[in-house]
């Protein structure tokens, strides 16, 4: 693990002045609540994109708060196959993962230089008296989770290749929406092998169904990994299947094979944590 440079700048852990907070704090709180909201957080780590925030097995201590950049979540069987199973970007809460066990179940790894903030769930579990609204925040919070894994599975379960890509376009594009960025222009943080582990199809297909879209007309390509929905209405359609994509490769059989494929190809995850603490 790399040390942090002594000489470099130490920000301190504000609150007040966050621009995410109403995401990972409730809204409406006073100056002294912000306030009292800050004793939660021990510190703000920062992560070198491709290093670890947690591993697999790793004991459950604290939850995280993505600050700055964006985290994936990933599996990886006993032979080495991995699957992505999150996306994490700045305000959204992880590490639940290891409240039922006490430990992590899946590796959680910076997609680029990313910044979180670390609340120990002691403190957490403890401020009920000073912060009333906390808990029941924490837990929309794992609702809000539970909904995207329950999107995950009807995407991996029911729809067709290009219907999982536009419907990830589109979720993707809400998301920035609501971060205060473009909804209609935003670069993609992860690889194109990355969405297509978190879709269940293989790299190839990815490649062929973005190629697709931009000839329909459906999203442009104005730099390198930037992507701009030019259509979000007839990207809404492909999503619910009332437009299907000329290419039979998107067919649910070719899914299937595609998907097989993608697991057979996953590579054994490269374990390089990587991880600074700011005080």
């Amino acid at each position: 693990m790399d040390m942090p440079d002594p000489n470099g700048p130490r920000p301190r852990v504000t609150c007040t002045s966050c621009v995410v907070r109403e995401l990972c704090l409730p809204p409406g709180l006073s100056r002294n609540e912000l306030e009292s909201a800050e004793q939660l957080v021990s510190t703000r780590l920062r992560i070198r994109g491709g290093g670890a925030l947690y591993r697999c097995g790793d004991a459950f201590k604290s939850l995280y708060v993505v600050w700055r950049g964006s985290v994936k979540s990933t599996v990886t069987s006993d032979d080495a196959r991995e699957q992505i199973t999150g996306f994490h970007m700045p305000g959204d809460m992880m590490g639940f993962d290891g409240l039922g066990a006490g430990s992590h179940t899946c590796d959680a790894v910076a997609l680029e230089d990313s910044e979180v903030c670390v609340f120990p769930y002691s403190r957490i579990d403890g401020a009920d008296a000073v912060l009333p609204a906390l808990r029941r925040h924490f837990y929309q919070q794992m609702s809000r989770e539970l909904v995207r894994k329950h999107e995950s599975m009807l995407m991996l379960g029911s729809m067709r290749a290009d219907e999982r890509l536009a419907t990830f376009l589109l979720k993707l594009s809400d998301r920035f929406d609501a971060l205060g960025y473009s909804r209609r222009e935003f670069v993609l943080r992860m690889t194109r092998a990355d969405i297509g582990s978190f879709l269940g199809i293989t790299l190839e297909t990815v490649s062929r169904v973005m190629s697709q879209f931009a000839r329909q007309g459906l999203i442009d390509f104005p730099g390198l990994k930037r992507v701009r929905i030019a259509d979000r209405e007839g990207l809404g359609r492909v999503a619910l299947g009332r437009e299907a994509a000329p290419d039979r490769g998107c067919g649910p059989a070719a899914d299937a094979r595609a998907g097989g494929i993608a697991q057979r190809r996953a590579t054994k995850a490269v374990r390089v944590p990587v991880v600074e603490a700011f005080a």
